[in-house]
């Protein structure tokens, strides 16, 4: 995808997820995200627009987050600050100017529009079931992305989330285990072992599991959003180690 339409996919969702949290009490909880209200939701994606409005504008990490203040504004009103802040950013600069990202091989502007184009099709989907809405299907352009994303950006970049795995590991050390994801014809193949998981591009030979679907059950699926439209051939409970592996890594 190119940056003009991950920020077109931004502009939608952001407008979905305010309008869902407008439509109902800021009070009611969010399925999605166990102990969280409608409220708890809606601040956090507005620090998270704000958090990386800063990083841009400073070129570092904020010591102190969230900024003082922030807390005593009402949720919506600080949530469409934080969107109008973070767009005008995204407007200023270019894709390819250098800004501090978690992501060492990406260290570009590029690197949070994507990102916050992603973070925001995942709090809407919260937002919708929150607020007791039809689910907005997700683009099968965006959801293959986002797929990708957090199997290539999270799940494998994120080494020491796996080191206590919760439940423990099912692969060996010798890296021969491998798990297909399959989003419509789009296909990854995860390979863990104790010390890392290396993603491929392509399924595998002859994985334990293949876990498919449409692009968009499958994006919510790794996110722990979805599941009833998700198939699996093969040993379930390697489909379960890979959610495990996934909730440890995005946490």
């Amino acid at each position: 995808m190119d940056d003009s339409r991950y920020l077109k996919c931004l502009a939608t969702d952001y407008g979905d997820l305010r309008d869902a949290a407008a439509s109902v009490e800021l009070t009611v909880p969010v399925p999605s995200c166990p102990g969280w209200t409608m409220g708890d939701l809606v601040f956090h994606v507005a620090e998270v627009y704000l958090h990386k409005v800063t990083v841009m504008r400073t070129g570092e990490w904020p010591k102190q987050w969230p900024p003082p203040g922030a807390e005593q504004e009402a949720p919506l009103s600080l949530l469409g600050r934080g969107y109008g802040q973070l767009i005008a950013e995204f407007s200023a600069r270019q894709p390819t100017d250098a800004t501090p990202t978690w992501y060492d091989p990406d260290q570009t502007v590029a690197f949070w529009i994507r990102r916050m184009a992603q973070e925001t099709v995942t709090h809407r989907i919260d937002a919708e079931l929150a607020a007791g809405l039809p689910v907005t299907p997700v683009p099968d352009d965006l959801a293959v992305d986002g797929v990708d994303e957090v199997l290539k950006r999270f799940l494998a970049y994120d080494v020491e989330a796996l080191d206590q795995l919760k439940g423990g590991h099912l692969a060996s050390d010798s890296d021969q285990d491998t798990i297909t994801v399959m989003a419509g014809q789009t296909a990854w193949t995860v390979r863990p072992s104790a010390d890392e998981v290396v993603i491929e591009d392509g399924a595998s030979a002859n994985p334990r599991v293949v876990i498919q679907a449409a692009p968009d059950p499958m994006l919510r699926w790794l996110w722990g959003r979805a599941g009833d439209d998700v198939r699996l051939t093969g040993d379930a409970s390697w489909a379960g180690y890979l959610r495990r592996m996934l909730v440890a890594a995005t946490q």
